[in-house]
């Protein structure tokens, strides 16, 4: 038998019978929108690193430098990041974005300007790459770099995590041990957060989604705008109906080189006037729901 620790895995949840949260403003759906802010953390050749990063725009790889792939990215900080920014500022809308240590260290002036505008800066790990079969030292070490430049950068210490796709067994402990940390995102398994045990304490977990994630746009089919808006809405509409007895939370994952572009900019639009307009949503960034949720739903 392998002595490597393994994930516990739990099918039951709340077992149809979810705690009330009793959102601010008696609100039916908590809405968390979280901005992935990766740029300058994937892997790149032109970096040094062995290879490229195979996610983007463009379906073609080189083995060597690749300025088209290095390019896609660097719209997200050049360009996009303006755009997107300033139409939450529109909305009055506070979000999360979810930023990686080396992007925080590489571009210090949007982090610094993501706090100045009132959003929450959570940690999405030192490079943009999973912590799967990742050595318990070299992981220890990756969260704590994270967190001390984010902390470095911005005057504050993150206190979320999401790990890129699969977290390692360890992460969460490590996450414990390094302390300071409200919540964790590693989960994809529920509509509302929950506790684990961690090293015998309650851990919060605030589960994440991908089907509501403009990451879509690059899983083959390149839908227009309109379809990720219409998903999202219809989402959202689903949540507020459940919660006229049984609110719920709602994550909606962007990125900067994905969402910011101009023909998918207006998806994000009529997303937020939707809910901003609906009158069943608190808006908040995830710190803030994780607090929420702590003092309204304590572990038992």
């Amino acid at each position: 038998m392998s002595s490597q620790p393994v994930f516990r895995r739990d099918f039951v949840g709340y077992g149809g019978r979810p705690p009330h949260p009793r959102w601010p403003g008696d609100a039916r759906i908590a809405v968390s929108v979280v901005v992935n802010f990766e740029e300058g953390s994937e892997f790149s050749v032109s970096d040094g690193d062995a290879s490229n990063e195979a996610i983007y725009e463009v379906v073609h790889r080189l083995e060597g430098p690749d300025p088209c792939i290095d390019s896609h990215f660097e719209y997200g900080t050049r360009t996009a990041w303006w755009r997107i920014m300033d139409l939450f500022d529109s909305y009055g809308v506070k979000v999360t974005v979810s930023a990686c240590g080396r992007a925080v260290e590489r571009s210090p002036d949007l982090a610094r300007d993501a706090v100045a505008r009132g959003h929450e800066i959570s940690a999405h790990g030192w490079r943009w790459q999973s912590h799967a079969g990742m050595a318990e030292p070299e992981e220890r070490r990756v969260i704590a770099r994270t967190v001390a430049t984010i902390q470095h950068v911005t005057g504050k210490p993150p206190l979320g995590w999401h790990t890129r796709s699969a977290a390692s067994p360890n992460t969460r402990r490590l996450l414990v041990e390094q302390g300071g940390f409200l919540y964790d995102s590693d989960a994809y398994n529920d509509d509302l957060p929950y506790y684990v045990d961690v090293a015998g304490r309650p851990h919060l977990v605030l589960p994440y989604a991908f089907d509501s994630n403009d990451m879509q746009y690059f899983n083959g089919s390149r839908f227009r705008g309109g379809d990720f808006a219409d998903y999202v809405i219809d989402a959202f509409d689903w949540l507020a109906r459940e919660g006229a007895t049984a609110p719920k939370m709602l994550s909606i994952g962007l990125h900067l080189r994905m969402i910011g572009r101009p023909g998918r900019i207006g998806a994000l639009d009529r997303i937020l006037a939707h809910i901003a307009g609906s009158g069943a949503a608190w808006i908040a960034p995830r710190a803030d729901i994780a607090r929420h949720w702590l003092a309204t739903v304590p572990p038992v």
